[in-house]
């Protein structure tokens, strides 16, 4: 039963057009006694009266004025309070010392051309890799989370190196970690006044996926295995995989990076309050 005292975390925020042309606001919360999710939907006149700071990943909020359906599951919300800020993601002193250590990663590639290619990349678009976040919605959703995933993705390698060492060429996976997001830099936007997060139309002109871009740059620059790991990471073709990993007969370093997103993405950072 909804009290006035519940407190709730904001887990997903969007905003989108209703079809008599207004704007409609959609927000998931994670009630923080018992972990159920309430289902927000908010008219343009509400949006225009707050502040989207309030709508962040990780805060906290009270409902102050809302209409409930009768499952108490769904509320239509007129003004909440808030009642503590999340984190915007990584300061900048922690955005450094991440970048730093992905960069003592890219030293470790003992390949001249692979080493080259990769550094040279993470150098041109340092500024944006420092604040991307991961994703919109499901994972690693803050400034400096794209950072937080790759480095969490690169020491569950570091975990299965020793393990298959006959089968790996280490400096392939290495690299396949760090550039199989790369094109999460352009794909998404944050704001990192509000820490809010959105799709950017213009790199959804030119490209599929995230993962088309990485695989693109990759094969363009003559790395076919790390282009293939990238274009497998998504696992299934339903959720955004370019190779299938249901096909028969591939390459079993491309399960790999799979994996490794995978349990990144369920069991790492996911969220700022983690941080």
């Amino acid at each position: 039963m909804f009290s006035t005292e519940t407190i709730y975390e904001v887990v997903i925020f969007s905003v989108g057009d209703t079809k008599a042309g207004t704007k409609m606001g959609k927000l998931q919360l994670r009630d923080t006694g018992d972990s159920s999710l309430l289902n927000c939907i908010l008219w343009e006149e509400t949006l225009n009266r707050l502040d989207p700071k309030l709508f962040r990943s990780g805060n906290l909020l009270r409902i102050v004025s809302g209409s409930f359906n009768e499952k108490y599951n769904n509320c239509l919300v007129s003004a909440f309070e808030l009642i503590k800020e999340a984190k915007l993601g990584l300061d900048k002193q922690e955005r450094d010392a991440a970048f730093k250590q992905l960069s003592n990663y890219i030293d470790s590639i003992q390949n001249p051309d692979l080493k080259k290619f990769v550094s040279e990349i993470y150098l041109q678009y340092e500024d944006k890799i420092k604040i991307s976040p991961a994703a919109k919605l499901m994972h690693h959703n803050y400034v400096g989370g794209l950072m937080v995933h790759i480095l969490e993705c690169l020491a569950f390698a570091d975990v299965n190196f020793p393990l298959f060492a006959a089968k790996l060429d280490k400096d392939e996976v290495i690299a396949a970690c760090l550039l199989h997001d790369i094109g999460k830099i352009f794909e998404y936007t944050i704001d990192t006044e509000t820490g809010l997060i959105d799709y950017d139309e213009d790199f959804r002109k030119d490209w599929l996926t995230h993962s088309q871009y990485g695989f693109s740059i990759c094969m363009n620059a003559g790395f076919k295995t790390i282009a293939k790991m990238i274009a497998a990471h998504h696992g299934r073709a339903e959720w955004g995989a370019i190779i299938d990993l249901n096909e028969k007969d591939l390459e079993p370093e491309l399960y790999l990076v799979h994996h490794l997103d995978d349990l990144s993405a369920k069991f790492g950072k996911i969220n700022v309050s983690m941080l």
